[in-house]
């Protein structure tokens, strides 16, 4: 934070994006909680789903999320952030609460789960952007830290409050208040929204020295570029798949973001099939785990920016710190060793999560730095479409994830302790190949200009 004669009204947006990333968490988390009554056979009162057909719909979500972010970024980049960060929220709320009367047809959750797929995938190009005309290059690593770690915060009001609605109302009917309830909450997050937020030139809450600050790197590079201008100007994905930055941010999304589509999804079932949890039992683990997920997604940011401040040049800090945060989930190797009752008996569950909890923290702050990357080497008008393509590489790859898992669910159902040992041995290899990728195709330095 800054001297107060500067104001600090930008951490006020912060909070806004934080709050949005909560809500977009929380609604999208539902599913992995109701995925056992979904599963339960049709004769015990569900709908009969199998493994398979669950990561059907999940991977649906993901491919429609992913498709869509590309887009989404050119569209905001083209239409502004306050417009399209409330588009987005509208569009995936409305159909949040849709899920709740899709019944139990698989195909009709699909195309719901998609559409909402759709609405979501606006939400981090435009928070990214906002970071990016919000923030100087040394603060924007925090702030995309803190509003990144709203993706904890809604995952774990979800891991309290879905198996809640799915005891107290029962399961028949407490999985579509879940998604009612949920859904709606966005439509209180637009009033504060309107109220509070407008771009910096417009906004009569900032003042004119945080105004300078927040531009301070416009000012060293000698432009002053206009938002009018910025919001409007469109750059072509042809030229900005031209630069091996670009594709930098492709592969580092691509090979990470599953991992924690993994854990979102597939966590709650995991916990069932290798410890025998209940609906009971289930929601603290994963609340721990999204509890701790956010010291990673604020120390990762800090890390690197504690670096710069340090005098350490912004792209040596932001890969040492990326660097230092891959090498952590590979004590994901460990997850299933620790997660065996013959060896360490009550307390496998505990160390299992423990090594998780170190997986997902790391996710976080290795997700707050590739953020940062992007702002990094290009100029504002390009930040929400080179965000969208790196959407787009993150829910691809996503979607091998999702299926991957159901697959190996599905052929190792009658052990799936082995199927979860291959997807921890995939996640946690994923960070350093991803860094690697990226050291490689940022070794040239340069700020991109298109």
């Amino acid at each position: 934070m800054t001297d107060n004669k500067v104001g600090n009204y930008r951490w006020v947006v912060a909070s806004l994006l934080l709050f949005s990333t909560t809500i977009n968490y929380m609604d999208r988390s539902v599913i992995g909680y109701v995925k056992d009554y979904f599963c339960t056979p049709i004769a015990k009162g569900g709908f009969g789903w199998t493994d398979n057909q669950y990561s059907d719909v999940t991977a649906l979500f993901t491919f429609f999320y992913a498709g869509v972010s590309i887009i989404a970024g050119l569209v905001i980049d083209r239409i502004g952030t306050k417009v399209g960060l409330a588009l987005s929220l509208i569009i995936w709320s409305v159909f949040g609460v849709l899920n709740a009367f899709a019944g139990s047809s698989v195909a009709v959750h699909a195309v719901v789960r998609s559409l909402f797929g759709v609405g979501e995938a606006g939400n981090f190009p435009a928070s990214i952007k906002t970071v990016a005309e919000w923030f100087p290059k040394k603060e924007r690593a925090l702030a995309t830290g803190i509003f990144n770690s709203g993706s904890n915060i809604g995952a774990m009001i979800a891991a309290i409050f879905v198996p809640w609605c799915l005891i107290h109302w029962g399961e028949a009917e407490g999985w579509k208040l879940a998604y009612i309830l949920t859904g709606s909450i966005g439509f209180l997050w637009l009033i504060f929204w309107f109220i509070l937020y407008n771009p910096t030139h417009k906004c009569k809450f900032v003042s004119q020295e945080e105004l300078d600050y927040i531009h301070e790197d416009d000012l060293v590079a000698h432009v002053a570029p206009s938002e009018d201008v910025t919001v409007r100007e469109k750059v072509s994905w042809a030229k900005l798949l031209r630069y091996p930055q670009t594709w930098a941010f492709f592969w580092g999304k691509f090979l990470t973001d599953g991992v924690w589509w993994f854990l979102l999804f597939w966590l709650p079932d995991y916990l069932k099939k290798q410890f025998g949890m209940n609906m009971h039992e289930i929601k603290w683990p994963t609340f721990i785990v999204y509890t701790i997920s956010i010291v990673g997604s604020t120390m990762g940011g800090n890390l690197s920016r504690r670096m710069i401040n340090n005098g350490m040049p912004v792209y040596k800090a932001r890969m040492n710190a990326m660097l230092i945060i891959a090498l952590c989930p590979l004590f994901l190797l460990l997850t299933q060793y620790f997660g065996n009752k013959e060896i360490f008996g009550n307390y496998a569950a505990t160390l299992a999560v423990a090594v998780i909890c170190i997986g997902a923290a790391a996710h976080q702050a290795w997700s707050a730095n590739l953020f940062t990357t992007v702002s990094d080497m290009f100029p504002k008008k390009a930040v929400g479409s080179v965000i969208g393509i790196g959407g787009l590489a993150g829910g691809l790859g996503g979607v091998i994830i999702q299926k991957l898992s159901g697959i190996l669910n599905t052929h190792y159902h009658s052990d799936p302790k082995i199927a979860y040992l291959i997807m921890f041995i995939i996640s946690a290899l994923a960070y350093i190949i991803a860094w690697t990728i990226i050291k490689i195709l940022t070794r040239k330095r340069q700020v991109i200009e298109v």
